[in-house]
């Protein structure tokens, strides 16, 4: 690991980022208490977003040494933060069933902006020359986290059997995996497969989610996408096997 990555975040990178968690942290309030009146939600559905939206930032002020050499938050990881406060707010209605049904086309809404805005950040990116290990890893797990809670919405909608939440699933269990079998954190080479998967795996989710689609469409949706994952990560999982034995630099899990 170079020096750069072991050094604490340089005080305007921190400043910058406490910044931004703190404008989209207020917005993100005042959305949950929007969403509360609206559908006549208890206020624990305020702390959950906001509990969720906690633990988030604690992750990202871990990790933000991995953002380095790039002194300031960059406009990327804003739109990666956006994204994820809006996750926190959809995993908000998990544990509410009635009012989910209510908000159907608010969750279609706060999902489909989710995912269109994930195609901002890394054109962002790339665009001012910000690309770090940091937002990379954001992105990502922003990604495997709205999978997770799309596909529980859905079981709880009773759109789709407990299968249904192995789409979210799979990804941790890949890093639970990758702890006990160091071979399967070696970085995996660029794959459009693999974007494509995923995206299609959050509409397919998006679309089952959707007032006007049956449960039996949307448990097929659901099992085409879980299926469509579990391939490309069997996919995966045999190439890292296949070059298990070269040396490898110990490199972030894919």
């Amino acid at each position: 690991m170079s020096q750069a990555l072991k050094s604490v975040p340089r005080s305007s990178l921190l400043l910058s980022t406490l910044f931004n968690l703190l404008w989209v942290g207020l917005l993100l309030s005042g959305l949950a208490i929007w969403k509360k009146i609206a559908f006549g939600l208890p206020m624990s559905f305020v702390w959950q977003v906001l509990g969720v939206f906690g633990l988030m930032v604690g992750l990202l002020l871990l990790y933000l040494r991995y953002h380095a050499p790039i002194r300031h938050f960059s406009p990327a990881n804003r739109v990666t933060l956006a994204r994820a406060a809006l996750v926190a707010l959809l995993m908000g209605f998990i544990g509410h069933p009635q009012q989910t049904f209510q908000a159907g086309w608010v969750l279609i809404g706060l999902a489909t902006t989710t995912l269109l805005l994930d195609g901002l950040d890394g054109w962002l990116a790339r665009f001012t020359r910000t690309v770090s290990d940091f937002g990379a890893r954001f992105d990502m797990e922003t990604d495997a986290l709205l999978i997770a809670v799309l596909a529980i919405l859905l079981w709880q909608m009773q759109k789709a059997g407990w299968w249904v939440l192995g789409s979210g699933a799979l990804r941790y269990l890949f890093v639970g995996a990758a702890c006990v079998w160091p071979w399967l954190r070696r970085p995996l080479p660029y794959s459009r497969r693999r974007q494509t998967v995923c995206v299609l795996q959050t509409v397919l989710l998006i679309v089952g989610l959707s007032p006007v689609v049956s449960a039996d469409w949307a448990t097929g949706l659901a099992g085409l996408g879980l299926a469509s994952l579990i391939a490309s990560f069997t996919v995966d999982t045999l190439w890292l096997a296949r070059h298990a034995q070269l040396p490898t630099a110990g490199g972030p899990i894919p």
